[in-house]
């Protein structure tokens, strides 16, 4: 704590010497890796001073019985960091990457952000082309005009690359940094408890664009058990049901199977090469 003292409660930062361009929330989806908390954090609070950001670290632990939703904690992140600061840019950020390369700079432009581009695990190389999980960075009006991410990705595999295919929908641009910036040390962990395959997930991507207006932030159901203000973060504990989640139809029909055949088949093939 020492260390960290210019941290204000609830890990915000902002610089006294200027005045901010940039007001970002850093929103971590979480189970059960209190381990790698701490590592992430000591990491992060100096590489995102350094770039005189006015900033927010939001952790949003998924407590219950529910199969893990990266995604749809990712949706809660948001929804909850905006009550508590006017921030304009959203960085998804798994707790077991952490940033080498301080040009490697998080905030939001025009277009959406992959920002771990090359991660050590993969020898410092992109994946596939359409990866967007890892650390990405979204502006609030990027993110609301995709209606954020699906909530309907229980476990693990699928929820990024259907981001990818709304941002493709919507007609962004992906952009990212080269591999010699945008590099990460992955932290080792084992098998996650909660966190299997989802294997329905293919078929979700494959009729995930008849959900696009239907599935997101629009459609967020979830209970807040605990919110604590800590030093270096704050953590929001939520209760996700999924049979609830699951139940939400949001299959409304649009004409859109061009896009359909254009990005979905592409990442289905594209994923299982990653594939532990």
């Amino acid at each position: 704590k020492t260390a960290l003292s210019w941290v204000k409660k609830g890990g915000r930062y902002s610089p006294d010497d200027c005045i901010p361009r940039h007001h970002v929330a850093v929103i971590v989806p979480f189970r059960d890796r209190d381990q790698h908390l701490k590592t992430f954090l000591y990491n992060i609070h100096p590489f995102l001073r350094r770039q005189q950001l006015d900033y927010g670290i939001y952790i949003i632990d998924q407590i219950g019985t529910s199969k893990f939703n990266r995604a749809m904690l990712m949706n809660i992140g948001y929804a909850e960091s905006i009550k508590n600061h006017k921030y304009t840019c959203f960085v998804f950020h798994d707790v077991d990457l952490l940033p080498e390369d301080d040009r490697n700079s998080y905030t939001c432009t025009t277009q959406p952000r992959h920002l771990s581009a090359a991660i050590d695990k993969f020898r410092y190389r992109l994946p596939y082309k359409a990866i967007f999980g890892g650390a990405s960075a979204l502006s609030k009006s990027q993110l609301q005009s995709v209606n954020g991410f699906s909530n309907k990705f229980f476990g693990w595999g699928g929820e990024d690359d259907d981001m990818w295919n709304r941002l493709m929908h919507a007609n962004f641009t992906v952009t990212r940094h080269s591999n010699k910036v945008a590099r990460y040390t992955m932290l080792r962990h084992g098998k996650e408890k909660g966190n299997k395959h989802n294997t329905k997930r293919y078929k979700l991507l494959e009729d995930g664009y008849k959900r696009f207006k239907t599935d997101g932030l629009n459609s967020l159901t979830y209970n807040v058990v605990r919110i604590q203000i800590h030093h270096l973060y704050t953590r929001i504990s939520v209760d996700i049901n999924e049979n609830e989640v699951m139940k939400t139809k949001g299959n409304t029909n649009y004409c859109l199977e061009e896009t359909k055949n254009r990005y979905i088949n592409n990442i289905a093939v594209d994923s299982l090469k990653t594939e532990n």
